[in-house]
Formats: C-alpha cells, sequence, structure tokens
C-alpha cells in the first residue's frame, strides 16, 4: 500500500514538471519568433510576425476574428494583381493556424492601439494596408457571406457630381407668357367666361363680329375647343368669321342656299389655309351667324348650341363624335380605323371627335365640312348659350338655361356660375361659355 503512494506521488511531480516544461518551451518559441521576425519599412509598428506575413500573403489564409465576421484579403481594383481563389485543402490546412494566428494578431493590434482602439476596428467597415507595389484591402465580411467561399473584390463608388445651382433652370417658367387661368368679356349683346383647365396651356378660344357690312342686326359668334396645341383654336377664332362674312358679300336677303354655301365655304376654307401651314393641331368650333331675323347655326367637333325658348332648353346642334352610327359608318368606308379606349371611342386611337378644323394627320377622316341648321328668331326666343364640351360634360342644357334665367340681367356672373358649376362637379377640362341676348337681332323681315 506504501509502494502505491510512493508511485501515485512520484507520478504526479513528474506530470507537473512535464507540465511546467512544455509552458516554458512554447513561451521561449514565442519570445524567439517575435524578435527574429523580419521588419518591412511599409508596415506599421509593431508588425506582424513572419509567420503571420507568410500564410497571409503567400497562401491567402482567412483571418477569423469572430464567430461573425471573416477578414479575408482582397487584391485593390487599382492594381494589376490578379485575383486568386482559395482552394478547399487550403482552407482546412489554415485551421490549424488559425488560433496562433488570431492570438498574435489581436496581441499586435492591443499593442499598437489599445483595448479602445481595437473595439472601435472591429466595427469599421474596411482595413486597408499596403504590401509592396501591389495593393492589397482587408476587407470584413459577414458570416453569410463566408459560406459562399469567394473572395469579394470591392469597387470604390465612382464620385458624384453635384451640378451647380443655376436659377435659370429653377426658374424657367418666368420666362415664359404668362396666361390667365379665367377671364371674362362683357359687350354688346353677349357675355362670356372662360377657364383653363389642367393643361399647361388654354386650348379654348372664341371669334366675335358685330356690325357684319355696317348692320347692327347682323353679327356673328363662335366658340372654338382647340387639341393638339392653341395653333389651330387662334387660327380658327382670327379667321373663321372673316372667310364666313366674304362669302356673304353677295348674297341677297332670304337666299338661303347661297347663305348656307357662304357658311360653309368659310370653314373648309379656313381649314385648307391652316392645314397649307404646316402645324399639327385641330379645333372643334360651333358658330352662329344673326341675319335677317334668322339663326344660322353651324358646328364641327363638340362644341354646342343650345337655345333658350321660353325657359326650355332647345338644342341646335349635334356633337360629332365617333359613338354616331352615321360618323362611324363614314370613317369605317373611307378605311379609317376606331379604336374604344376606356369607354371612348376614337378615330385611330387617338381623337374622339370626327369633324374638327385642322389635324393634318387624320384628314383623311376628319372633314371640317359643318352641319348647318337654320331657326327664325321669334319673341319666344331669349337668349343662346355657345360652350365648349368642358361645361357639356358636366352640365345639361336645361340646367344651364335656368341658371341664366336666375339671372334676370344675364350677365357675365351667370357664366361663371355654370362654370364653377363645372369644374366643382369634377370637370379638368377647358372651358368657355357664351351668352348671346337675342331680343336685339329679331326683325320683321327684309
Amino acid at each position: 500500500m506504501k509502494d502505491v503512494e510512493d508511485f501515485l506521488w512520484g507520478f504526479s511531480i513528474i506530470s507537473l514538471a512535464l507540465y511546467f516544461l512544455r509552458r516554458l518551451r512554447k513561451v521561449i518559441s514565442m519570445a524567439s519568433l517575435s524578435l527574429t521576425s523580419p521588419q518591412s519599412s511599409s508596415l506599421p509598428s509593431p508588425p506582424l510576425s513572419w509567420v503571420s506575413q507568410f500564410f497571409l500573403e503567400k497562401r491567402k489564409v482567412p483571418l477569423i476574428k469572430d464567430d461573425s465576421e471573416t477578414t479575408v484579403l482582397v487584391h485593390d481594383p487599382e492594381s494589376n494583381v490578379s485575383q486568386e481563389s482559395q482552394s478547399g485543402d487550403m482552407k482546412s490546412k489554415a485551421l490549424h493556424f488559425e488560433e496562433g494566428i488570431m492570438q498574435e494578431s489581436m496581441a499586435c493590434e492591443a499593442y499598437q492601439k489599445g483595448l479602445h482602439d481595437k473595439s472601435s476596428q472591429k466595427n469599421s467597415d474596411a482595413l486597408k494596408r499596403k504590401v509592396g507595389p501591389d495593393s492589397l484591402r482587408i476587407v470584413k465580411i459577414s458570416e453569410g457571406d463566408r459560406s459562399r467561399g469567394a473572395t469579394k473584390l470591392k469597387k470604390r463608388p465612382g464620385m458624384l457630381v453635384v451640378p451647380e445651382y443655376s436659377p435659370i433652370v429653377e426658374f424657367s417658367r418666368a420666362d415664359r407668357k404668362l396666361e390667365n387661368k379665367e377671364f371674362e368679356v362683357q359687350g354688346r349683346d353677349f357675355f362670356l367666361a372662360s377657364k383653363k383647365g389642367r393643361r399647361e396651356v388654354m386650348e379654348d378660344g372664341y371669334g366675335i363680329m358685330i356690325d357684319i357690312l355696317g348692320d347692327a342686326k347682323q353679327a356673328f359668334f363662335a366658340v372654338i375647343d382647340g387639341h393638339g396645341g392653341r395653333a389651330a383654336a387662334n387660327y380658327v377664332a382670327e379667321n373663321l368669321g372673316k372667310n364666313i362674312v366674304k362669302g356673304l358679300q353677295n348674297v341677297g336677303c332670304k337666299e338661303d342656299g347661297q347663305l348656307e354655301e357662304a357658311i360653309r365655304g368659310g370653314y373648309l376654307v379656313t381649314d385648307r389655309e391652316f392645314l397649307s401651314q404646316g402645324v399639327s393641331s385641330g379645333a372643334c368650333a360651333a358658330s352662329v351667324l344673326l341675319r335677317d331675323g334668322e339663326l344660322h347655326v353651324a358646328n364641327v367637333g363638340d362644341c354646342r348650341v343650345v337655345l333658350s325658348r321660353n325657359g326650355v332648353a332647345d338644342v341646335l346642334t349635334i356633337d360629332h363624335r365617333v359613338s354616331r352610327e352615321d360618323e362611324r359608318l363614314r370613317i369605317e368606308n373611307s378605311g379609317g380605323f376606331l379604336h374604344c379606349r376606356n369607354g371612348i371611342w376614337r378615330v385611330h386611337g387617338s381623337l374622339a371627335v370626327s369633324r374638327a378644323i385642322g389635324d393634318q394627320h387624320l384628314k383623311e377622316w376628319i372633314i371640317s365640312e359643318p352641319e348647318i341648321k337654320r331657326v327664325p328668331l321669334t319673341s319666344d326666343c331669349q337668349f343662346l348659350i355657345l360652350a365648349s364640351d368642358g361645361l357639356w360634360d358636366k352640365v345639361n342644357e336645361q340646367e344651364a338655361v335656368d341658371v341664366i334665367l336666375k339671372d334676370n340681367n344675364n350677365s357675365v356672373e351667370s357664366c361663371k356660375k355654370l362654370v364653377d358649376m363645372s369644374f366643382g362637379r369634377g370637370n379638368m377640362d377647358d372651358i368657355t361659355v357664351m351668352v348671346i341676348k337675342l331680343q336685339n337681332f329679331v326683325t320683321n323681315g327684309c
């Protein structure tokens, strides 16, 4: 029994001696490596040992700093050093050196910057260092990227170019001609109110001629609704009445056939002259010629004329829309294509009206010949309402007549009420409303 106890004591002493010898040998080995490692002038003091440099530069061994991030050496894109892939065998061999290299790296960082700098360096995005003529970059990647096994090549973002401040660009709209969003006109026997819709420019227009050929009981009124710009609307407003009056110079009293031809010719000449300018634009129009106690109403497109006869609305025009059966047949028979978009039939998928002045690209199917109607003026004819489709899309004819009748003077305010009523119901189109008093145009004949 005593021999066993002596054996155990001896074994314990020998084990302790061997343990201390191994620890001492390890410390001496580490110290000798640190003292004899080669120094590089390009690396910060104190540098990594020659063992670390050997594995980092030659064999591309990944440095595992913690469980969530891996430090990987990658080539800088500015250098000409090609990227080397890490093979599976190299990774497996590198795992044996991970613990020692990790301890040495952490010791160097603690020696250089201290524990505080080490923690801040851990949270930084990238570590950079230069090795010889080649530029290498140490970049931290996440745990998910580590599983992919490929070295990531980081590219520097391009320089942001901030343009210089330019007041001309910001206030370029100030250089444009200012345009009133709404306006009113009051003249002898007529009142008008107009308001611009959502479009950038006002495309509605109007034309007025009074005292035609020196006769106070002859007058011409028109409301125009342009599309594709205001070029056509401006041209029609300026020239339609003039062209009709030219044709009236040789027309006698009660010569209805010649008078109707003069009106039709005025529309066709205006269309032809505008097309000769080569401008891509179009316009709908509704006009009234007051002559010899009669109304001569003409229209192309969807502008509308309504007569109030003893407070009852009488629609004198019919809109030229593709939804009309006769207009659809005319266009299809001439080889035109009709397409329904959002519930609205359109010629070649673009224009919803079938007649207009202008529209050169669709002139084969969009004709400018007006429909003309003659109405004798009697004592029960109170006033006319001429308006673009911006009003009639939201306000029916009888409603419009009732609003005018509430104002006994038929003033501009009544026209503005109709405009506001349409916009209040969601209209976003341009609106022009004209009211013409008829009492002064009633005559007993030639």
